[in-house]
């Protein structure tokens, strides 16, 4: 299903696709100079929305580590996911592309040290790497990393 974001798109990308209660939102990026930028301000604008703000920093942050890592992978296409539940901000970044067997996160410090956890699953496309940061100022209890 595609919504039109409530106040217009992000200026510059394509309306999202969002469940119907907006607290979870799609783009797909295609591999190429803006990506990235876009990505981040897509998460930017998106948090400040649902009133994440303080959460904006580190979100930019990590999204744009882990699109840069896609698509420096040779990874055509790549889809971020942001939804919020149970307190949490989830972020997924998929490569909508095989992934190689041997691939793995590279940055997975910077995901230890700001995320509540993190971790990464394959799907039908691809590979999805995920992080969650909490939605209130509570601080996580510990990170994690994939088992």
């Amino acid at each position: 299903m595609r919504l039109l974001i409530p106040g217009g798109p992000v200026d510059g990308l394509p309306a999202p696709a969002e469940a119907e209660d907006a607290w979870m939102v799609s783009w797909v990026f295609p591999a190429g100079p803006s990506a990235v930028a876009d990505a981040r301000r897509a998460t930017r604008d998106r948090l400040t929305r649902w009133g994440i703000q303080h959460q904006v920093m580190v979100a930019e942050l990590l999204v744009g580590g882990l699109l840069t890592d896609a698509l420096g992978r040779i990874c055509d296409r790549v889809r971020l996911t942001l939804m919020t539940e149970d307190g949490f901000l989830r972020c997924e970044v998929e490569h909508l592309d095989p992934p190689s067997p041997d691939e793995e996160v590279r940055g997975h410090r910077w995901l230890s040290r700001l995320a509540c956890c993190w971790g990464t699953a394959q799907t039908p496309e691809g590979k999805v790497v995920w992080f969650e940061l909490p939605v209130s100022d509570q601080t996580c209890s510990s990170a994690s990393a994939p088992a």
